[in-house]
């Protein structure tokens, strides 16, 4: 996102320009590109109901998706927050099925913690199709089990433990089925126990950076999911006809489309703003990250719905593409419980800026 220099040493976002930099956009171009041609609705649907094609991550790790938000000197391309939305954008524009964004915020929360740890895993056991993810609540004391986005892929789980972070290693668990077709398992810590990276308030503090990571890219690809599936409802408004007219001149059609065009860039342009503050002023608006997360569950539910509502009867069949797009905006949004949670999260960071 362009930016202007107030000093030396301070950028400042241009709050109402959401245009890209010249080496965001050649990001955006490249995965638009890669996705569009390695991802057909045809492979998406071949991946189901695990949800996983190992083929596709294996070349996104050849291309260094997984890797591109690491240091430069533990192997990764050293990105910015931003760089890694516009890459989630581009998943969720495909429905890609693929852990990406389980698997980059674990690996980013390894090199933070214990970067040792995290040099063991680039190379060697990600183009062997191993990852780590993570569980996006502490542990609680009885080990009572958790949904774990990709647990049903990777055995590899990063989780918060009686204040300690922890990497535990063993077996993917059983899918358990979902509309969103998202590789998630119930886990609980092995009896074994984990490598513990970090203790204290430096485990709490990464641990709920990375969880935060982890909606803020969530929130950027389902921004993808609801344009691509906008742009699935438009293809078919302008072939399809009534008393001679492509529909989507209709204005009950072309107006609801339209609204709902609205809410996905207002939920991308959030999460890109939430991104730059990231990667920039981590602590000077931390709330726009249940913002952005919030926003776009409720931005993509409706671009779906109206995507298959002007379809007519063919958007509500398994035939449509659109239903992959609606299963997932409907599913992915909630691997973490329900978003309209982050409200309660944003009064309370407002709360303490005010009083702060």
């Amino acid at each position: 996102m362009p930016v202007t220099t107030a000093t030396a040493h301070r950028p400042e976002l241009r709050r109402n320009d959401y245009s890209l930099g010249e080496e965001q956009a050649d990001v955006q171009a490249a995965f638009a590109e890669l996705f569009a041609r390695e991802c057909p609705s045809s492979r998406v649907r071949e991946a189901e109901p695990l949800g996983h094609d190992e083929g596709l991550w294996r070349s996104l790790v050849r291309t260094g998706a997984a890797t591109m938000g690491l240091p430069e000197a533990l192997g990764g391309g050293g990105a910015a927050p931003l760089d890694l939305v516009l890459v989630a954008e581009a998943a969720g524009r495909h429905v890609a099925p693929v852990p990406l964004t389980e698997a980059s915020t674990a690996l980013r929360l390894l090199a933070a913690a214990a970067p040792d740890v995290a040099r063991t895993w680039i190379g060697g056991a990600l183009e062997d199709g191993r990852f780590p993810t993570l569980a996006l609540h502490p542990v609680a004391p009885d080990g009572a089990r958790q949904l774990v986005p990709a647990g049903a892929v990777t055995g590899a789980v990063v989780a918060l433990t009686g204040g300690d972070l922890v990497l535990y290693e063993g077996e993917p668990a059983p899918l358990v089925a979902n509309q969103g077709r998202a590789p998630v398992a119930w886990w609980s810590p092995p009896s074994g126990g984990g490598a513990v990276l970090a203790e204290g308030d430096r485990a709490r503090s990464l641990y709920a950076a990375a969880v935060r990571e982890w909606k803020l890219l969530t929130a950027a690809a389902l921004s993808g999911i609801g344009e691509g599936a906008l742009a699935l409802g438009l293809d078919f408004v302008k072939d399809r006809t009534a008393f001679d007219t492509p529909i989507g001149a209709f204005q009950a059609i072309s107006h609801a489309l339209a609204d709902a065009h609205t809410g996905v860039v207002g939920a991308r342009n959030l999460a890109r703003k939430a991104a730059w503050f990231a990667g920039n002023e981590p602590d000077a608006r931390p709330e726009l990250v249940p913002m952005a997360f919030a926003y776009a569950a409720q931005a993509a539910t409706k671009a779906v719905t109206v995507a298959t509502h002007v379809q007519g009867g063919f958007g509500f069949t398994v035939e449509s593409d659109v239903q992959l797009y609606f299963r997932r905006a409907k599913g992915w949004s909630v691997l973490a419980g329900d978003p309209r949670a982050e409200l309660s999260a944003i009064g309370d960071l407002l709360a303490d800026r005010v009083e702060g």
